[in-house]
């Protein structure tokens, strides 16, 4: 009977990413998926006519190249360059078997159209978004957040960074309505309103953060892999195997062996594999997580750049809930061949957001509008689940479903979670040096 320190079920981006840290650690892991594919329920489809076959839908037409040429990513999520799962992969060195280009441009919309992120000193003169006096003020506190370092006092300006709120810091710099909103919601990515009430520093360093991601390639702070986000759970999945893992794709997972209320195995296709820790993703537990909401996500093909984005072939657009009366963020991402996941002049764009009303459809009509025309369009409503407990008494570790965001960033937190709870320490991005780092071209 083959004996693990740790049994992974499912191969999504997160259970990859633990599995990859964890046997670095000096952990056995044993990795089990149910499907014939990587990704989980973040699968990256190929060919075009799986995604077709998927979705029931008839097709696909004519015109739309080989099907081999399409990589449809089903939960895609950009990379902030400077961010957490930049360093995670850096630190695993599964960016070797990674190429990423950068995403080209970032947006916010505002008063009915869409305005490139102001952040550097030229954009924010170019910019329509604010008038001359907030932008002034804007850049004042851009300089307020780059100068900013939690363990210097004498860069707090007088506001205590774990007492004073969000709302007072943007008051203190007498910022309007409108460079209040894409601040938080484009520049420190935001979800909600909640912020605004909260400490400040977290937000701040959120918005430190995509300053620091964008000054690594200029035109924007975002990262995607060539060939799309499938490659990076195979990346990982040859780097734990060659520090001892093993997988084993394609295999019912019959049971969960539980003793005295505690973990001790997994029985698959009617073999026993004992462990000590057991990581899954919601859908191998689903007497442990609880439904929090559901995320509507269409995916959209297209034969054309989205309108107004200077012809991008990839780019982030993020549509906040004021503006559309509602709780969250409408979020619309797109990329394209110039990532090698469709053929030439087509695109695939996804607009994503939290279900508020029975019709989720209508919640994101305002971003497929902006997509217009839309080839084919590939509706999913999944549920959110997040776990019951932390699993510290069964040793059994559920990660959350992911949220409608198309940033990477709270997907991170999820990992840094389960990795402390998993054991017992904190890990640290700041703590370690890699030589390299991953590769982002202009």
């Amino acid at each position: 009977m083959a004996e693990f320190d740790v049994v992974v079920l499912g191969t999504g981006l997160k259970e990859c990413v633990l599995s990859g840290l964890l046997s670095i650690c000096g952990k056995k892991v044993l990795h089990i998926d149910q499907n014939p594919h990587y990704g989980g329920e973040g699968a990256s489809i190929s060919p075009l006519e799986e995604l077709y076959k998927r979705f029931q839908v008839p097709g696909p037409p004519k015109g739309m190249g080989q099907g081999k040429e399409w990589t449809i990513d089903l939960i895609p999520k950009f990379l902030l360059s400077n961010g957490q799962l930049v360093k995670m992969l850096l630190y695993t060195e599964v960016t070797r078997y990674l190429d990423f280009k950068v995403v080209e441009d970032s947006y916010v919309y505002q008063a009915g159209k869409i305005h490139k992120v102001p952040v550097t000193e030229a954009d924010t003169q170019a910019s329509d978004l604010m008038g001359m006096f907030d932008k002034r003020r804007f850049r004042k506190l851009l300089l307020f957040v780059l100068n900013f370092d939690e363990h210097d006092p004498r860069t707090f300006l007088d506001m205590d960074p774990n007492r004073t709120t969000m709302r007072d810091v943007f008051r203190h710099f007498d910022l309007g309505t409108d460079a209040v909103e894409f601040t938080g919601h484009a520049l420190a990515l935001q979800s909600g309103d909640d912020y605004l009430d909260q400490p400040c520093l977290q937000t701040l360093k959120r918005i430190k953060l995509y300053s620091d991601s964008l000054a690594r390639y200029d035109r924007s702070p975002y990262l995607y892999p060539l060939y799309g986000l499938g490659e990076l759970p195979q990346g990982i999945a040859r780097l734990s195997s060659q520090n001892g893992g093993k997988y084993l794709q394609n295999r019912k997972v019959d049971d969960i062996i539980i003793e005295s209320g505690r973990v001790v195995g997994v029985k698959s296709d009617g073999e026993v594999f004992r462990c000590k820790q057991l990581l899954c993703d919601p859908s191998y537990a689903p007497g442990r997580v609880r439904k929090v909401g559901r995320v509507i996500r269409v995916i959209c093909l297209l034969n054309h750049p989205i309108r107004n984005t200077h012809d991008a072939k990839s780019c982030h657009i993020i549509i906040p809930h004021t503006q559309v009366q509602r709780k969250s963020d409408i979020y619309v991402c797109m990329v394209s061949y110039g990532h090698n996941v469709a053929p030439e002049g087509k695109y695939i764009a996804v607009v994503s957001t939290n279900v508020e009303t029975s019709n989720p459809e209508k919640e994101v009509q305002l971003g497929l509008a902006l997509l217009e025309p839309i080839m084919q369009k590939f509706i999913s409503i999944t549920d959110l689940m997040v776990p019951t407990d932390d699993g510290r008494r069964s040793q059994i570790f559920v990660s959350r479903s992911y949220d409608a965001t198309t940033h990477s960033e709270t997907e991170c937190e999820d990992i840094k979670d389960l990795f402390h709870r998993m054991t017992g320490a904190e890990f640290s991005f700041e703590d370690f040096q890699r030589e390299g780092e991953a590769d982002g071209d202009d």
